[in-house]
Parts: C-alpha cells; sequence; structure tokens
C-alpha cells in the first residue's frame, strides 16, 4: 500500500498557529523580541517525512499541560511527484528524482511559519524504508540562497530507487547468500539492489562511494556527515544486518564480492547524528538532528500511549468517496478479494485474486467492502491475535490516511482484532519523528 498522495494538511491547506503562539525566543546572532523563560523553554521540535508519494513537515511544542505533551504549531505536505524512468531495469525499476523529493521539501519549509522555525531546537526525520541512493562523499550537495537562509540542492547522486523495485525476480534473490537475519531477503531491499548493479550495472557502482535511504541521505546533508549514519530500523529493512549484534553481515557479504564500503554506519534510533552544517531556512545552524528513522516506526511511535499498545498503520490509496458510501451501506459480502497485486515480499508469485463470485455480490459495494476485509485480513495474517495476546497487547492504535478517511477500514479493523481500537488524529511519520527528539530534549532537561 502506497504512501499518502496529494498534500494531506488540515483543511487541504498548510496551516500555522498564529504568531501569539510561537513567541520567538534569544537565538545567536539574532534580533528577536523578549520573552519569558517559561516560553523560552518550550522545545520546538521539526518532524520530516519522506514519503513514497509526498514530504511532510511538522512543528511541535512541548506542552506540559496538554493530555499528548505536546501541540501541533503548525504542518504541511507536499506531492513529491518523483517518479522517473529506470534506464536500467526498464519497466520493473521504480525510480524517483532526488531533486523533485528535496524541492518538495524545501517547498515544505517554506510554507512553515518563520518565526517558529527560528525556535526549532531538533530535527527529526524518517522516510521510506528499503530504498536505496547513492551519492559521492563530500559532493553529494551544494548549499545556495534559496530565500530564508541556505537551501541544499543534490549534487553527484544517484536516482533514489524505492521499496517498490521488482528488478530483483525470485530466480535472481534465490542465487544471493542466505543472510544471518530474521528477515529474507526481498526485491526493493537495499543490498538487493546493490548485488543486482554489482551483476548488471558494475560500473555504476565505480561512481559512488556512499549510499543510504532517503531519509539517511537528508540527514548527511545537513550535517554535513563524512560518512552516512543510518538506524538499525533502515539497516534491517535492506536486509543483511543482524539486530541482535547490531551489525551487518559482513563475512556473507565479502565472501559475495559485495561493495561493503557502501554500507552505512549504524546508530541507535532517537540518537543524535549530528548538527546542522548551516542555517536552513531559518533553522539555527548548529541544531540537532536525530538519526532517520524508518516511516512504519515512526507512524506507529507518534499514536503509542503505552506500551502494552500494539500499531496498525494503513496508508491512503486509491479508495474513493463514492466506494466508501457504497460500502459503508453494504454491511457484509460472501465476495472474497486477496489484494496483493504486487505479491509478497516473501511470496512474490502470489498474486491477487477474487473468488466466491456470484451476481448478487457484484455492486460497488459489495466489491469495496471485500477489497477493504481484504486488505486487514491480509494484515491480520501477518499479525494474528493470538500473537498479540501472548504478547501482552492489549489495545490495537490504528494510523494511516486510509485508516483516518476511511470509516469502513475501521469497521474492519475492528471486526478483525477483538481488542479496543483506538484511531489517532495526527498520527504520521512526521509527527513520530518530531516525537522522538522532542521527548529526547524533554528527558535531557529532566536529568
Amino acid at each position: 500500500m502506497g504512501r499518502s498522495g496529494p498534500a494531506l494538511c488540515a483543511a487541504q491547506s498548510c496551516q500555522g498557529s498564529p504568531p501569539s503562539l510561537a513567541a520567538a525566543r534569544r537565538l545567536p546572532q539574532r534580533a528577536v523580541p523578549a520573552v519569558s523563560a517559561a516560553m523560552a523553554a518550550r522545545p520546538v521540535t521539526l518532524g520530516i517525512d519522506l514519503g513514497t508519494t509526498s514530504v511532510k513537515a511538522a512543528l511541535l511544542e512541548a506542552a506540559p499541560g496538554h493530555p499528548s505533551g505536546f501541540v501541533v504549531l503548525a504542518s504541511c505536505a507536499r506531492a513529491a511527484r518523483a517518479e522517473t524512468a529506470s534506464v536500467a531495469a526498464g519497466p520493473q525499476g521504480k525510480e524517483q528524482d532526488v531533486s523533485t523529493i528535496i524541492q518538495a521539501l524545501n517547498e515544505c519549509l517554506d510554507a512553515l511559519p518563520r518565526q517558529q522555525l527560528q525556535r526549532v531546537g531538533g530535527i527529526g526525520v524518517s522516510g521510506q524504508m528499503h530504498g536505496i541512493l547513492f551519492w559521492k562523499a563530500g559532493q553529494g550537495c551544494e548549499w545556495t540562497e534559496g530565500g530564508p537562509g541556505l537551501v541544499f540542492e543534490p549534487r553527484a547522486v544517484s536516482h533514489l530507487i524505492t521499496w517498490q523495485d521488482g528488478r530483483c525476480n525470485s530466480g535472481f534473490l534465490a542465487s544471493l547468500p542466505k543472510p544471518a537475519s530474521h528477515l529474507s531477503v526481498a526485491t526493493g531491499f537495499g543490498c538487493a539492489t546493490i548485488f543486482w548493479l554489482l551483476k548488471n550495472s558494475p560500473e555504476f557502482l565505480k561512481s559512488y562511494d556512499a549510499a543510504g535511504t532517503i531519509q539517511d541521505y537528508v540527514v548527511a546533508m545537513l550535517c554535513g556527515l563524512p560518512r552516512p549514519l543510518m538506524s538499525d530500523q533502515n539497516a534491517a529493512s535492506w536486509g543483511y544486518f543482524n539486530t541482535q549484534s547490531q551489525s551487518w553481515n559482513l563475512e556473507i557479504l565479502e565472501v559475495a564480492g559485495f561493495p561493503v564500503h557502501l554500507l552505512p554506519d549504524i546508530a541507535e534510533p532517537g540518537s543524535v547524528a549530528g548538527r546542522t552544517f548551516h542555517t536552513w531556512f531559518e533553522i539555527p545552524k548548529g541544531t540537532q538532528v536525530g538519526v532517520a528513522l524508518g516511516d512504519l516506526q515512526a507512524s506507529v511511535y507518534s499514536c503509542m500511549g503505552q506500551r502494552t499498545d500494539a500499531g496498525l498503520e494503513v496508508e491512503e490509496s486509491a479508495v474513493y468517496s463514492r466506494m466508501i458510501q457504497a460500502a459503508a451501506q453494504q454491511k457484509d459480502t460472501h465476495l472474497t478479494i486477496t489484494p496483493t497485486v504486487l505479491g509478497e515480499r516473501h511470496l512474490p508469485d502470489q498474486l491477487a485474486s477474487v473468488t466466491r463470485i456470484s451476481s448478487s455480490d457484484l455492486s460497488l459495494g459489495h466489491v469495496t467492502r471485500a477489497l477493504c476485509r481484504g486488505i486487514v485480513q491480509n494484515l491480520h495474517s501477518m499479525l494474528p491475535f493470538q500473537q498479540l495476546k501472548e504478547w501482552g497487547v492489549e489495545r490495537v492504535m490504528g494510523s494511516g490516511s486510509a485508516l483516518s478517511r476511511n470509516e469502513v477500514l475501521k469497521q474492519e479493523v475492528q471486526r478483525a482484532f477483538p481488542l479496543p481500537v483506538c484511531f489517532g488524529q495526527d498520527v504520521d511519520a512526521a509527527f513520530g519523528a518530531a516525537l522522538v527528539m522532542l521527548q529526547r530534549d524533554l528527558s535531557q532537561k529532566v536529568l
């Protein structure tokens, strides 16, 4: 299921708080109004999510009196529209233009209130997992004047080969060495893509000496890192990573001739990767930037209220209002839809199917209800109720734009999981990435 599409801000536009909610604090080399010590001490954190189809940004401020502990000062999203053709892999390749993604990011930052950006003390970043891009260390971007402060523009950077990439077929995957990992390797995984390029485009790999996910790239550029840092979340999504030892399968990869110098260094999620190398828009130089998170983990984190919660994320796809309305009126159906049009990572040949078809179950309501049920049942098969019960899970927290906009999906989630189900509102990866940094800052202040 894809990431959400066009800009998704409140009322379909970028919104911010009134100036009175974003009083500026004194920053080095800036003349700003004096404010009370209580307001100046409140951390403001920027969260960024670099999704498959959109880029989101959110500003959060600590609010001890609020039930959630924070308030959202402003948020914005921009459609990336970054898809581009793959010269090497043809129609099976799924690639995106990095410059287009960064342009969408710049538009998001430019739309946020400048007075609030001046108060940012930490930046959290998340993004689409599994995918990979390459760049030349020290030459990955160029900082230029771009309105308020500096912006960076990609240089010496490859396309982003996304998690949806299908160039590694079953035969090719079977030829790869078995990883020492809790995950098998699938097409779209960063390490599988490198293996494919090593075999089919070896000259391409010689052009670069650094690699990471799109979110790792952004963190590296913001901080001027000589080598990219990667959280174990993103490392596991690449394959050939052992989460118990927190290390790459170097011996296995080296024997196979894999260019291990391209593997990023590993850092703990929630830790600081570095500090901003330049003033970025109105965000001060020297602002802490967290190690990039996976978008799934960040989305779940944004809605987790306690340790006995389980997170369920469903992103928006091509589900339209008329279909949802028709399915809401159709309370049940015998029609059965298995929605795995692209197969599963562990079973790429298990494609979609429609069964139990009858003339009475072919209305728009029946089909949409069956599709929503199939999506939820597919998720439930990966995380069955019995497993949740063994783990002590007491509540399911639903997130993702599809759930927030689709009452039928909500009904099917409640039907599939015999546990209390709560659906969040401001629950996406941008908020989760900001929350990680915000709560880190608060815990340090307590200590």
